[in-house]
């Protein structure tokens, strides 16, 4: 795991254009780690791979994941909803985050078959709104004012010196 401070997370990922086992192989890694971590979704970035691929399992193990290869969200409602967010390469960190209340997205599963989850809300919407974030180089805690992002900015210091270790 990659955590806040490290370089790659600030990557945008490479489009993928060959899925073959290795590729299949990383998703279920992928899979495997958000789950031994308790999250609810993960991008390659975050274990220090730079492909366009995430799973999402808001279910937390009770439905199949997704798994999004070169997502890209297609709609996101005009109405949003703020909600405490965090994430697994920012450990000890929650905030107020405003997000689109519904998004649809698009991507390519693992038989590289291009599908859609349309009208997403809730936990789903937000997971997909935060993974792709993550895929283009951006945190939750970018969507910080710059007041919110000083109350934390000590946090996160100790976060990018200790690469993620916690007391």
């Amino acid at each position: 795991m990659h955590y806040y401070g490290d370089s790659i997370l600030r990557t945008t990922a490479t489009p993928i254009t060959c899925i073959d086992g290795d590729l299949k192989t990383l998703a279920d890694e992928m899979v495997v780690t958000m789950r031994h971590e308790n999250g609810v979704g993960l991008a390659a970035t975050q274990i220090g791979r730079t492909q366009k691929i995430a799973v999402i399992d808001p279910t937390g193990g009770e439905a199949k994941p997704y798994i999004l290869i070169n997502p890209e969200i297609v709609y996101a409602s005009p109405d949003t909803v703020i909600e405490d967010e965090g994430c697994l390469s920012v450990p000890t960190i929650w905030h107020p985050i405003k997000r689109h209340k519904r998004v649809s997205v698009k991507a390519l599963d693992l038989d590289g078959k291009e599908y859609m989850i349309e009208d997403a809300d809730g936990r789903l919407a937000r997971a997909i709104q935060h993974e792709v974030d993550h895929l283009n180089g951006i945190l939750f805690i970018d969507h910080l004012s710059p007041m919110q992002r000083r109350l934390i900015s000590s946090k996160l210091k100790k976060l990018a010196k200790t690469g993620g270790e916690q007391d």
